[in-house]
């Protein structure tokens, strides 16, 4: 039976997380005990520091993506998002009233406060890059799959955690001429595959096969027998599921339903009111903040832009109904006399300061006056125009799908894929867009939140 030690990608955020928090409060007790350090202090008085600090550590870590497991094992990317992090921690913390400790009449202990932090994290970062991130701890795994798809399959899961390493694979089609770029993935024969599949450094296999293509009895016998020697043997969808947040619906097309369970959400009442709820706040604060930005907006315009402030465009919302969203404008006048068409990345017709509103998202602001009307939520998959509408849903599966919710400002598909500027993009849009409605829930809200914070502090918006 496998007895080698890896962590999941979800084992390791967890790891993480809760060790960014202790490897904190750790320092600052023993800084409390050997220096006498009046500002923070940890006992059963006051434990509410000690809660306020670590939610603020963790809402703030995840903003400055230092739980991004791929910028999480670059040791330089890392320092970074920590200072960063501990800076706006600390200064949270310093402004929070009543729940933190009153201001030290030494200001130096803010200094040392700080400091602690820094150093905490950084060492406990250096500890996880060197060894949780070292190849002793990497989840090597088998494939089966045809020879044409291994390339692809491993370059979508590879990306996705960088501890996830393929290292051989058995070709269930009958082309022997196919080669993998990768030379560190071994093609097996049946027997070798079996063989290396007990290998106590193996961690799963991975079927990429359906049933009726390719997977002989032969074979299926063979990975009977695995499973029953304590081999991990999981389906190729349910992983990628897993580790990308994604729904491969190019793969699951003749079993789309019974795959996709829809979210009980959609139609829990409960769920649907506290959404509401949300929607009502998030879009009064949106406004509000709208307001507060508009002095600088209407200044920007008059000398970048040059013309009017807003413009509206028909969008595709809920149950494929149409309804007119409004955004402040950020192309050219008549950029569009040509035939409606996808933005592209560095478009011409966007104006300079129009890509100040992108990079911010402060073009969006108008929508909450959408959110507010009921035409769309805060976050849902981003509505699309009918024309782009008509054209996709017949080349990319269940596109429509999509429409099943309210349209959102934004969603899980804006805080994890790149502008959709291609078929290509909107098929990796709508992979993430279907994940969100199979598993949508207030949880999953927060964190598309959180992720949006992350997105305007890294100007990430196109």
């Amino acid at each position: 039976m496998p007895n080698n030690i890896h962590f999941d990608i979800s084992e390791r955020k967890v790891l993480l997380r809760i060790l960014d928090v202790a490897s904190v409060l750790t320092l600052l007790y023993l800084v409390g005990v050997i220096f006498d350090f009046e500002y923070f202090i940890i006992n059963s008085e006051h434990w509410v520091w000690s809660i306020v600090l670590s939610v603020y550590l963790t809402v703030f870590a995840t903003i400055f993506e230092l739980y991004n497991l791929q910028k999480a094992s670059k040791f330089e990317v890392v320092v970074k998002n920590v200072i960063i992090t501990s800076s706006i921690t600390v200064l949270f913390y310093l402004l929070t009233p009543f729940y933190t400790p009153s201001l030290p009449t030494n200001r130096l202990q803010i200094v040392y406060f700080f400091l602690a932090i820094n150093v905490a994290l950084l060492l406990w970062r250096y500890a996880y890059i060197s060894f949780v991130s070292a190849p002793r701890f990497y989840k090597r795994t088998l494939l089966v799959a045809h020879g044409e798809h291994v390339d692809t399959i491993v370059g979508s899961l590879q990306k996705s955690d960088p501890n996830y390493k393929v290292v051989g694979y058995f070709d269930t089609s009958s082309n022997d001429s196919i080669v993998i770029s990768d030379q560190e993935i071994v093609k097996l024969n049946l027997d070798d595959f079996a063989l290396m599949a007990e290998d106590t450094t193996i961690s799963e296999i991975v079927v990429c096969t359906p049933l009726s293509e390719g997977i002989t009895l032969e074979l299926n016998n063979k990975l009977i027998k695995l499973l029953e020697r304590g081999v991990s043997i999981r389906e190729y969808i349910q992983v990628y599921e897993e580790l990308t947040h994604r729904i491969p619906v190019q793969h699951v097309e003749r079993d789309f339903y019974r795959y996709f369970p829809f979210s009980r959400n959609n139609q829990n009442k409960l769920y649907l009111f506290f959404n509401r709820i949300l929607d009502l706040v998030l879009g009064g604060l949106g406004l509000a903040s709208g307001l507060l930005l508009l002095p600088i907006v209407l200044i920007g315009n008059l000398l970048g832009n040059r013309g009017s402030l807003l413009y509206t465009q028909i969008r595709v919302g809920r149950n494929g109904e149409h309804f007119k969203i409004y955004k402040l404008r950020s192309m050219v006048k008549n950029a569009e006399e040509n035939g409606a068409q996808f933005a592209q990345e560095r478009d011409v017709r966007v104006t300079k300061f129009g890509r100040f509103l992108r990079k911010t998202r402060f073009d969006e602001i108008p929508q909450f006056l959408n959110v507010l009307k009921g035409d769309m939520s805060v976050i849902g998959p981003r509505p699309e125009r009918p024309e782009f509408v008509e054209s996709l849903a017949e080349k990319l599966p269940f596109y429509e799908v999509r429409h099943v919710v309210k349209p959102g400002i934004t969603g899980w598909a804006q805080v994890n894929a790149k502008y959709g500027s291609s078929e290509e993009d909107s098929l990796e849009k709508l992979q993430y867009d279907l994940y969100y409605i199979k598993h949508r829930s207030l949880f999953l809200d927060v964190v598309v939140i959180i992720k949006t914070l992350s997105t305007i502090v890294f100007f990430r918006g196109q």
